[in-house]
């Protein structure tokens, strides 16, 4: 599979209704133990938006993360997608666009816009995201924001795609909640959460549309 061959199939089956909560449910984490997270919302959940950007690197289709600080917060030290939330008058492309600038230093003209995927209701944050498809023609120069990202992390498409790529293990989510949390393995660090959710909404699209050499 290659870069192009995968953009020309995205873009059609993107303008298609999508997979959305069959996708993601499989990947939500679910709490165990005494304590449990309790999330009460009294305003509107904020706009955001949030970018799985392709590029091809050596025969491989890629896609950066990005891992957060450690703070005191219920994201702290989570990896992401690039992404954030909207400023006043903006669009979800624009968003996602001036996040990954901002956040990865990938430049908005190099970013090839494709489709969306399934809006995502991120129940901690209370924002509700729009993960935006993209890509770039060529490989991107990566350059973390220092205060927001604390390492930049290469995703590779074809790992994403394998039938064991799903795993499960126990976390401890914001130091405090128990959870099993199925995830998936990207350079040794767990991607769980939205994040797993939202790629795997990714994943099954490919998998609805792309016949791929395993």
């Amino acid at each position: 599979m290659t870069l192009d061959s995968l953009i020309t199939q995205l873009t059609n089956r993107l303008k298609f209704p999508l997979p959305g909560n069959t996708a993601h449910e499989p990947l939500r984490a679910i709490p165990i133990g005494e304590l449990r997270p309790k999330f009460v919302h009294t305003v509107p959940p904020r706009p955001g938006s949030v970018m799985i950007l392709l590029y091809e690197e050596e025969g491989h289709i890629k896609f950066p993360l990005t891992k957060r600080p450690d703070y005191n917060g219920v994201h702290a030290g989570q990896v992401s997608l690039p992404g954030g939330k909207a400023e006043p008058g903006e669009g979800y492309i624009q968003t996602a666009l001036r996040e990954a600038e901002e956040e990865i230093g990938v430049r908005q003209e190099e970013i090839k816009v494709i489709g969306r995927l399934s809006d995502f209701f991120v129940i901690p944050s209370n924002f509700l995201i729009v993960p935006v498809v993209a890509y770039t023609p060529t490989k991107p120069d990566f350059t973390a924001q220092p205060s927001e990202v604390v390492k930049i992390l290469r995703g590779n498409l074809d790992d994403l795609l394998q039938e064991n790529s799903i795993q499960s293990r126990e976390i401890t989510a914001a130091k405090t909640y128990r959870l099993i949390a199925p995830h998936f393995l990207i350079e040794n660090e767990i991607v769980w959460g939205a994040t797993a959710m939202i790629l795997n909404e990714l994943r099954v699209v490919i998998q609805q549309t792309t016949t791929v050499d395993r």
